[in-house]
């Protein structure tokens, strides 16, 4: 793993998920596959693996550039920007 400038960036402590499962599936009908935290605003979205890629669309609907998994028994980061585990 590497750091970033935008982990640095990150508010601390990392805000509180707003929901328990990607809302947009919940909307949309669909099964999210493995969640995903933003460490801006606390989202939470699905993978790219899920149809609906939801955490990859929020980064680009926002510009948030880290995430981190939302799965029990993980702790990796994520950033858009760099394309990078972080």
């Amino acid at each position: 793993m590497s750091e970033c400038l935008h982990v640095a960036e990150m508010p601390r402590p990392e805000p509180a998920p707003l929901a328990d499962t990607c809302p947009e599936c919940l909307a949309d009908g669909m099964h999210p596959v493995q969640l995903r935290l933003c460490l801006s605003c606390g989202h939470v979205g699905c993978c790219d693996s899920s149809s609906g890629r939801h955490a990859t669309g929020h980064f680009s609907s926002t510009g948030h550039p880290v995430m981190r998994t939302f799965e029990p028994g993980e702790a990796w980061r994520w950033c858009f920007v760099d394309g990078a585990i972080v």
